[in-house]
């Protein structure tokens, strides 16, 4: 349910992919050397690493090396190596394909973060612009509000003034979540059941909180968390600055 489609198709691809290689690679076994289709098949486990995660690039990685034996090492067409050369080009295509595929993975992951880490800087400004411009505290909360929503994936949120009533799950300023009086592994566990409070205040002064509605089986990122904790502080700096602020 939860794998994306990128990952399934690449998943497939390294299924498939090596194969086809190998077998394309076997009309010509007679004029090449062993180490040629091996360098080939390292290239489609790049290309597979580069559009999946690093399973799929490990997957591609075996299967190079079970293809490479099977159609381009003697006896071809069966899996077994006669040759001590051919069986260390078969280990070092297994060795090279998993290390590559780790290297495109983190590549991928490092290029994801680094247009995440934009659209929040972008966030952020935005926000803290808004709190020196608005009219109305009431503006920065909105676009808070739907900011949260975004940067967590919320199925919705809610902004409360006033007092706090009943102790719901917690998201504390170190991105950490607390029910009760322990720590909530959301990393590992995800959201906590209900609805989750992020806290508005500047200065000390409690103005509020969002009250923050997941989507299951969402799990923010310690990073999203933090940013949400920024956002949910130029909330409280815009409504202290306005004053004391009444139950609504």
């Amino acid at each position: 349910m939860g794998f994306p489609l990128r990952d399934r198709i690449a998943l497939a691809a390294a299924l498939i992919g090596p194969f086809l290689a190998a077998l394309m690679l076997s009309l010509f076994r007679t004029n090449v050397s062993g180490t040629d289709p091996a360098l080939v098949l390292v290239v489609v486990v790049v290309a597979v690493s580069a559009i999946g995660n690093r399973w799929a690039g490990a997957v591609a990685a075996l299967s190079s090396a079970a293809w490479f034996d099977f159609f381009l090492t003697p006896p071809y067409q069966r899996f077994g190596i006669a040759s001590t050369d051919n069986v260390e080009t078969a280990v070092l295509l297994l060795a090279v394909g998993l290390a590559v595929s780790q290297l495109a993975a983190r590549a991928r992951h490092l290029r994801v973060i680094t247009v995440t880490d934009a659209g929040h800087l972008a966030r952020i400004h935005d926000t803290a612009l808004l709190v020196q411009s608005a009219t109305s505290p009431d503006l920065v909360v909105e676009q808070v509000r739907r900011q949260l929503v975004d940067v967590l994936r919320l199925k919705g949120c809610r902004f409360e003034y006033g007092s706090l009533l009943g102790q719901p799950p917690r998201l504390e300023q170190d991105g950490s979540v607390v029910v009760g009086h322990r720590r909530w592994d959301v990393d590992r566990d995800g959201w906590p059941e209900g609805e989750t409070e992020l806290r508005a205040s500047a200065s000390g002064h409690y103005s509020g909180r969002f009250m923050l509605r997941p989507l299951p089986g969402t799990v923010p990122s310690l990073q999203a968390r933090l940013v949400a904790v920024t956002l949910a502080d130029h909330a409280g700096a815009a409504l202290d600055t306005a004053g004391p602020v009444l139950d609504r």
